[in-house]
């Protein structure tokens, strides 16, 4: 490809796995030498020389990216969660609606959606946009993630033993960043309560949330919600919903299955009898959730470039 792809911010996480991604393959990547990486007047220069400037930064950073930027036909994507809900940013998830891959094609601005909000919105759209789920719910929305999601210091700290732990739970101030993100994106009329943590592991995600039949309509069941995500996800790329069957239900998740890929597994468990359900969706939090989200944006971007 032609177009010139700016990485600013390439040696975190999302950065490094951003590269590793894209190495070889059809675009043409521009990063920093270590001596100019946080130099201002080459970040402005390498920012407004772009096509594409893919934002790898913690979110003040990226917010200064972003007013750096004078070149009105440089495109953005932000991996940060900077600009998640401002408006005149478009959501980076192709699988949001129908029309979503078309709105990321032609926009300037694309905002990545955060790891844990993809998870929960993947499952919850459809149901609200069905009306299978009331939009004021009292969801209760868990998830675990590899010790990754930290950062590249806090996944550096993991490895050398400062204070690791087999699980973290966090998020217990009930203001964690990203619930505006999955209660804006999800079509909810209540703010969830979200409880993060880290496993002991790298990378890999699996997020539950709970439901009671009681609480839906009448005519909602595990099978109807099942129905509604297969249907929703036919032609999805990267999103596949498990298979649901009565003789051999899923009765465990591992969180790394999708490691290293861009896919994402939703699954729906249900007891008849207890009247429950639990919606699970895997996925890699460095891929779905951040660096393979930002390489399929980038491919819808470049290809609306180029027609």
């Amino acid at each position: 490809m032609d177009l010139n792809i700016f990485i600013d911010g390439d040696q975190g996480t999302t950065g490094l796995d951003l590269q590793n991604r894209l190495r070889g393959g059809e675009f043409r990547i521009r990063t920093l030498p270590a001596n100019l990486r946080k130099d201002a007047a080459a970040r402005r220069a390498a920012l407004n020389e772009s096509d594409i400037a893919i934002l790898c930064l913690p979110d003040a950073a990226a917010r200064d990216a972003v007013a750096m930027i004078e070149n009105p036909s440089v495109r953005v994507i932000d991996a940060s969660s900077a600009h998640r809900t401002s408006p005149g940013w478009v959501y980076g998830l192709p699988e949001l609606d129908a029309r979503q891959g078309e709105r990321i094609a032609s926009a300037s601005r694309v905002t990545n959606p955060g790891c844990y909000p993809t998870a929960a919105v993947a499952l919850l759209r459809p149901l609200t946009d069905a009306g299978l789920l009331p939009a004021d719910y009292p969801l209760a929305i868990h998830a675990v993630s590899g010790y990754s999601g930290q950062g590249r210091a806090g996944a550096e700290a993991h490895e050398a033993g400062a204070g690791a732990h087999s699980l973290t739970v966090y998020g217990l101030a009930l203001e964690h960043k990203h619930v505006p993100e999955i209660e804006a994106y999800a079509g909810l009329a209540q703010r969830p309560i979200f409880v993060p943590a880290y496993g002991s592991y790298r990378q890999g995600i699996v997020l539950t949330i709970g439901l009671h039949t009681r609480l839906l309509p009448a005519d909602v069941s595990g099978a109807r919600i099942h129905e509604c995500l297969v249907e929703r996800y036919r032609d999805a790329a990267h999103v596949r919903v498990t298979p649901m069957s009565s003789t051999a239900p899923m009765t465990e998740l591992d969180p790394q299955a999708h490691n290293g890929s861009n896919d994402m597994s939703l699954t729906v468990a249900s007891n008849d009898r207890t009247g429950q359900i639990v919606l699970s969706a895997v996925l890699d939090n460095l891929g779905k959730g951040a660096a393979g989200a930002a390489v399929q944006n980038l491919r819808l971007m470049v290809a609306a470039s180029v027609r």
